[in-house]
């Protein structure tokens, strides 16, 4: 399976998302406390979540607490959330990954997500030092978000490079290989156990090739093939 070319997703692929939502838990907890002397909203925001709920935590989280979960407060908490500075890693398969292929290919890096989030969560992977190409699809345009194919013809642009040599790595079969495999881009899911979308069976029509646990054999693989 050699590549010109090997663009990653960045959620659930490189690191995992659940510890970046944490972080911003942690991150408006302490801006509860601050306002209303509440302790350990964030821990309650994580049982939540873990529970399965996913887009009125905060309103959940303040109804138990008996404050008021008015659309000004709600503004505010997603604000705290996503501009918060978060602590999160790389996997270490990520890690060794990257290294690996570095100078080898080209590396580029298609993400979706609130710009001012994706941007922090760049940097605090250090992200820039080992990745050539950048592209946060909010900047493009809301409506250029995956699986629209904008971001992947961009790729191709920018590193010379198209069709087959070109290979994808995500994990979320819902948006991240439809575009791909329209360009003729071989694909690859990575379905960690933790990951937010594991549990959900990847399509026979997105013609994934393979799936992996994490990146651990991904160099091999590429660089190692004939």
């Amino acid at each position: 399976m050699r590549a010109s070319c090997i663009a990653f997703d960045l959620d659930d692929t490189l690191f995992l998302e659940r510890d970046y939502v944490r972080s911003g838990f942690a991150a408006v907890g302490e801006w509860v406390s601050s306002q209303f002397g509440l302790t350990r909203f964030a821990e309650r925001a994580w049982d939540l979540f873990q529970e399965g709920f996913r887009r009125n935590i905060f309103d959940l989280a303040l109804e138990e607490a008996s404050l008021p979960a008015s659309s000004e407060m709600i503004e505010k908490m997603v604000s705290v959330y996503r501009s918060h500075v978060p602590d999160i890693r790389l996997a270490p398969d990520a890690v060794c990954c990257l290294e690996a292929l570095r100078g080898q290919v080209r590396l580029a890096l298609i993400s979706d997500g609130p710009v001012e989030s994706q941007r922090n969560k760049v940097r605090a992977l250090a992200l820039n030092a080992s990745i050539d190409q950048i592209i946060l699809t909010a900047e493009l345009g809301a409506e250029y978000v995956k699986p629209h194919p904008r971001s992947f013809q961009l790729v191709e642009k920018l590193s010379n490079t198209s069709g087959g040599r070109c290979l994808y790595v995500g994990d979320n079969p819902a948006k991240d290989f439809s575009a791909p495999l329209q360009l003729g881009w071989r694909s690859i899911r990575v379905r960690r156990p933790d990951g937010l979308h594991a549990s959900v069976d990847t399509p026979e029509q997105l013609a994934v090739e393979r799936e992996m646990n994490d990146l651990s054999s991904l160099t091999e693989l590429v660089l190692g093939s004939p």
